[in-house]
């Protein structure tokens, strides 16, 4: 079989397609719904997919919006990892000024209108491949609901769905096109409510016992232990409740913590000393605390051997050209964002809208400050992952300018790429040529060792709406 030929007419197919994928990820740009609420994206790619020939198992680990679409039959068995939940708050249209869709309302901050497209743009002409050149194996798209409250994955792990993958390839919509060789933290997603007794706070404030108080004492608690942490840990808190009126002591009150560290181990640690702070909280007001974890996602582990298979297939992938439209507008959307931040991106290129390729392997080891779900699939099968350009340099995710980015034809541009780059790498494992699969897989093993994946989540913890 003459690889290079085959792969060319992997492109050809994804060229022809193109127009159907940019409209799928326009339409869910246009209609963006929030985690465990995705289910215009979910019911239209998992239709798209149907219509293609896949089987459709809907409904995983509890989640109406989580779904698996599998081709195939036998081993390899290939996956590719999708989201598309969108973000509160980052309603934007396309234009370099800040202007909302919806007042307040969600938007596509973090590009998961492409990630999941490009996933479904990939199998579907992987599909074509191995109906045209009779290949076995199964290949499988997971749509994954969720990502940006950090446990959509874990719930479909915990249902075993990831358990006789060979391996699994995944992109993030970025400002770059890139392998991602870093690592990102776990983290732990907590809630504390505390309970207290009401009074005239006035007449009768001695007979009260304030949740508020206790709520701010752990927060000072927990600020002093920021000095004691390892470098690069992370402690967020907002307080979603802090009592009905000044004039009454909070009966009831909550704080909702993130905390994030290099490792699971790492973060189970922080956990434990911040729960020490909530019951001294409690204590110091004569007030009670229960705790509900949301969610808990492991580090992510890289695999070195996926990710040069990834990256020698980005540079078989049509290289990304823009237009000076898009330019134009693109460095109108920089304009907008502080001078000092876009200074700091840009000290790595001097391209606005990048079109080369990297694959720096000093970053190895090294820690990026964000976590996403991915790093639970990643320590139960073998993952590769990238990034791809599809927003200019300066722009930072979970903005309105991000927002705008995704929904323009430069999103689009970098989404394609996307697709290729996984498609391509699925396409050789597939025929795990130069048995890189193998090696993949033993590259996992020796990062695993002794390291068996457990759920993060407790097992009474279902999968719900995020709590207002």
């Amino acid at each position: 079989m003459d690889v290079r030929m085959r792969k060319q007419t992997i492109l050809q197919w994804l060229k022809s397609g193109q127009s159907e994928f940019t409209a799928m990820a326009k339409h869910i740009w246009e209609n963006p719904q929030v985690a465990y609420e995705e289910t215009y994206a979910s019911e239209l790619q998992s239709l798209k997919l149907k219509e293609e020939g896949f089987r459709i198992q809907p409904s995983i680990g509890g989640m109406s919006t989580a779904f698996v679409a599998e081709y195939g039959y036998g081993k390899p068995i290939i996956g590719i990892l999708g989201e598309y939940d969108a973000l509160p708050g980052l309603s934007q249209v396309v234009k370099p000024v800040q202007e909302q869709v919806e007042k307040n309302g969600p938007g596509h901050g973090c590009g998961h209108n492409l990630l999941g497209t490009a996933g479904v743009e990939a199998v579907v002409a992987l599909k074509k491949v191995m109906e045209e050149y009779n290949l076995s194996g199964t290949i499988r798209y997971y749509g994954c609901p969720a990502e940006e409250v950090l446990s959509g994955k874990t719930f479909m792990a915990r249902e075993g769905v990831f358990d006789d993958l060979d391996c699994a390839l995944t992109w993030h919509p970025w400002t770059s096109n890139m392998v991602l060789n870093m690592s990102m933290q776990a983290i732990v997603s907590i809630r504390f409510h505390f309970e207290g007794i009401p009074a005239h706070a006035a007449s009768a404030p001695h007979a009260g016992r304030s949740a508020l108080d206790a709520v701010e004492l752990m927060n000072v608690g927990t600020n002093f232990l920021r000095e004691h942490l390892l470098d690069g840990s992370r402690i967020h808190y907002v307080i979603t409740n802090g009592g009905l009126a000044p004039n009454i002591v909070p009966e009831h009150a909550s704080v909702w913590y993130y905390l994030r560290a290099a490792t699971k181990e790492q973060v189970e640690d922080i956990l434990g000393r911040v729960e020490k702070i909530a019951q001294g909280a409690a204590l110091m007001t004569e007030t009670e605390v229960r705790s509900e974890i949301d969610a808990f996602a492991y580090d992510t582990l890289p695999n070195d051997v996926l990710n040069d298979l990834m990256f020698e297939n980005m540079k078989l992938a049509n290289p990304l050209e823009y237009t000076v439209e898009e330019e134009n507008f693109a460095r109108e959307l920089v304009k907008t964002v502080d001078t000092t931040i876009v200074k700091s991106a840009q000290r790595l290129t001097d391209e606005l809208l990048p079109t080369n390729y990297q694959n720096d392997k000093l970053t190895k080891g090294k820690v990026l400050t964000g976590s996403t779900d991915v790093g639970d699939v990643s320590w139960i099968t073998p993952v590769g992952s990238i990034m791809a350009t599809c927003a200019p340099v300066g722009i930072q995710l979970h903005t309105w300018q991000a927002t705008a980015s995704f929904g323009s034809s430069i999103g689009f541009k970098g989404m394609h790429f996307a697709a290729q780059t996984m498609a391509l790498s699925a396409f050789d494992l597939l025929l795990n040529k130069n048995q890189v699969l193998d090696r993949a897989k033993e590259e996992f093993r020796s990062s695993t060792r002794e390291k068996p994946y457990v759920v993060g989540i407790p097992e009474n913890v279902q999968p719900s709406p995020v709590k207002k």
